[in-house]
């Protein structure tokens, strides 16, 4: 048997399924696992694809089995296990080596191993992967950040597994160290954001409008064969069509109301700021779980305060339009944070293709992203999404109606902190003269900071200091 082209060290979910992905592309495939016990059932399972697995169970064994310069992808935790692997694997390998971390991880932590392999004349790739279990077994989005000797090496492999988009792979490099991982941090704020809106909407047809569960679905449905046309929108329609068999009651009822959360949210939060930033749609998401999870607090609270919600129909049009002009914004605030971390680690970040890599495979993909590829390849003025002509035309369109049910729910004491958060970045980024000036105004009374002024340079202080 030739040595493998690869090796996948991580049978979990998403391990398993990236192997066997390869193994059906025609791989050669090491494997290997920490609990051993996995990987005779990993390959009996593989059943025809076994032929192209080199299960091992040692890492050293692993190792030995792969061609030289090496390529081994961990999708193992990040954290902690990750740099336990890197001690025991580095003294194995050679100049030329590549190692991934294929899960969801810090991108400053993926920078420190990137120069802690480069020392030993290895490379570290971070790659995040989108899609989930049936994206990794039949084609997931992949963002690289590496070195261009790891591409090389990694390309053809990953080209060859990656879900397509009118014949397009949805993987490229996105940079150098940690550009793979952010690019995939903010794709999953993108996500919250995305995920929140929708459950929104949900509410508002639910109870505001006093739609069924299926007729919701109905909706979700329609809106997906139009501008609104995207993954999450199509599986909303799928949940919401289903009854417990159980009880025969809608299934979404008997859902605990508590979102769960891994961190890539609030990463994408943190980082935004950290870079001058605010994303207020993906903050509002971020709360938005963590709210959720205090259903006891929420409880007294009803009580204490009412929780009484008046009867509000906007109208499918009206919802459909406000979802629209709130997806642009939260996409928009999204890419606002790649350009700052591009220009503040320069890694030169190309957003047409990383809005071409989301297009399939991964969990946002949406009809919008070709617009969004096609306004940033035109160069957009300053860099901004919201600036390129047809999101300007997009916009002035779908602004009013957004108001409309931002401002109606609120009337009516429904919930709704990401489309509120995507109205209040749109009306704050629109005031050419907005209303910070009251805010220097103070820390210059308060702390002498000193402020700038319209008509003269320099710093200057106001009168209340003469």
């Amino acid at each position: 048997m030739s040595k493998a082209q690869i090796g996948v060290y991580g049978l979990g979910t998403m391990g398993s399924a990236l192997a066997l992905n390869m193994a059906e592309n025609g791989f050669e495939v090491a494997v290997t696992n920490r609990e051993t016990s996995w990987i005779d059932d990993f390959v009996t399972e593989a059943a025809d694809l076994a032929g192209n697995l080199h299960a091992h169970d040692t890492l050293e064994a692993f190792v030995a089995d792969l061609a030289t310069p090496r390529v081994i992808l961990f999708m193992i935790p990040s954290g902690k296990p990750m740099d336990m692997m890197l001690d025991a694997i580095i003294p194995l390998l050679e100049p030329g080596d590549t190692v991934i971390d294929g899960g969801n991880a810090d991108f400053h932590l993926t920078r420190a191993r990137s120069a802690r392999l480069a020392e030993h004349d290895l490379h570290f790739v971070g790659m995040g992967v989108s899609g989930g279990e049936a994206g990794a077994r039949k084609g997931p989005s992949m963002m690289v950040g590496g070195t261009p000797h790891s591409w090389q090496q990694l390309g053809p492999i990953l080209r060859a597994i990656a879900a397509t988009f009118e014949g397009d792979p949805c993987v490229d490099l996105m940079g150098p160290d940690g550009a793979g991982h952010f690019v995939k941090t903010v794709h999953n704020g993108i996500e919250y954001a995305d995920m929140q809106m929708i459950a929104e909407l949900y509410g508002l047809m639910r109870h505001g409008a006093g739609r069924t569960p299926a007729q919701i679905s109905e909706t979700f449905a329609a809106w997906n064969d139009g501008p609104l046309k995207s993954y999450l929108v199509e599986i909303t329609a799928d949940v919401l069509s289903y009854a417990d068999p159980g009880t025969d009651t809608p299934m979404i009822d008997v859902i605990l109301d508590a979102a769960g959360q891994k961190g890539t949210g609030r990463w994408t939060v943190i980082e935004a700021i950290k870079l001058g930033q605010s994303a207020s749609a993906i903050e509002a998401a971020v709360g938005g779980r963590a709210w959720s999870a205090e259903k006891e607090t929420r409880g007294l609270v009803e009580d204490a305060l009412g929780g009484d919600r008046a009867a509000y129909d906007p109208g499918a049009d009206d919802l459909a339009e406000a979802f629209l002009c709130a997806r642009a914004l939260g996409y928009a605030q999204g890419f606002r944070i790649l350009r700052a971390a591009s220009e503040d680690y320069d890694w030169g970040l190309d957003y047409a293709r990383i809005a071409e890599v989301w297009r399939a495979g991964c969990i946002i993909r949406s009809a919008l992203l070709d617009d969004i590829s096609d306004a940033f390849r035109a160069s957009p003025p300053q860099g901004e999404l919201i600036l390129a002509p047809a999101f300007v035309a997009l916009l002035r369109r779908t602004l009013p109606a957004l108001r409309r049910v931002v401002s109606g729910a609120t009337a009516a004491g429904h919930a709704i902190p990401a489309l509120s958060g995507a109205l209040a970045f749109a009306d704050s980024m629109r005031q050419g003269r907005g209303t910070a000036a009251v805010i220097q105004a103070q820390r210059d009374r308060f702390g002498y900071h000193g402020f700038k002024r319209l008509d003269r340079d320099g710093d200057h202080h106001g009168p209340w200091w003469d």
